[in-house]
């Protein structure tokens, strides 16, 4: 194991988090301040759910925090979070509590098959899937971080982000290992807008089947 990869493994486990993924959140936090006291938050594709203790903590007693996927997430999260076994794709907002969120996360990725062009392709996929859904699931005004892997697509990907939200930017914290792919695109401010291009809608990416990367957990 590399140093940096033992180091945020350590830490984790002194400090009780799920996983090492925690310290991606808490840093995107420290640099970006996505949350705030009070906030009602998605998390999708939580398992085993260390963005949803980080997200409990930062939006207090105050708010609420969803951590929903379709792997089911072991008990003992803080108490504002609901956990939620269910596909992303086939849940309505009735089944997530009724109300629009102020801030959607997700660290999900597709499973990886090692064929870095197809996993790339994928993990665009999901994150358009998840972008598709913003106009339902986000209130005006929420923010969102989505976790993509770098690559052919990515530009694209980055500019839809930028014409839902007032400002999306892409960023890599520190406890992301050097030689992983994985980007954050940072979103703030939802405008309300599903970003697609008028008869560009099905040309972003290739033909492919549905990626199966909902209930993906790539936490560890």
């Amino acid at each position: 194991m590399k140093e940096v990869q033992d180091h945020w493994f350590k830490l984790a486990k002194e400090e009780g988090y799920r996983s090492r993924a925690a310290y991606k959140l808490i840093g995107i936090e420290e640099r970006k301040r996505v949350l705030r006291r009070g906030m009602r938050v998605l998390d999708a594709g939580a398992a085993p759910g260390s963005w949803s203790q980080v997200a409990a903590d930062r939006v207090g007693h105050q708010g609420v925090v969803f951590a929903v996927d379709i792997t089911p997430i072991d008990p003992g999260l803080p108490e504002n979070v609901h956990r939620v076994h269910a596909d992303l794709r086939e849940i309505t907002l009735d089944d997530i509590g009724g109300e629009r969120f102020d801030a959607v996360l997700s660290d999900m990725a597709p499973k990886t098959t090692g064929d870095p062009m197809g996993d790339h392709f994928q993990s665009v996929r999901l994150c358009d899937d998840l972008l598709d859904q913003m106009p339902q699931w986000l209130h005006r005004g929420g923010n969102m971080v989505i976790k993509v892997f770098e690559g052919r697509d990515y530009p694209d990907l980055l500019k839809r982000a930028a014409r839902m939200f007032d400002d999306a930017r892409g960023y890599k914290p520190r406890a992301s290992r050097a030689e992983s792919v994985e980007m954050f695109i940072i979103c703030f401010r939802f405008n309300g807008k599903d970003g697609r291009i008028p008869h560009q809608s099905d040309a972003i990416l290739p033909k492919r089947k549905p990626s199966a990367g909902w209930g993906a957990d790539t936490q560890a």
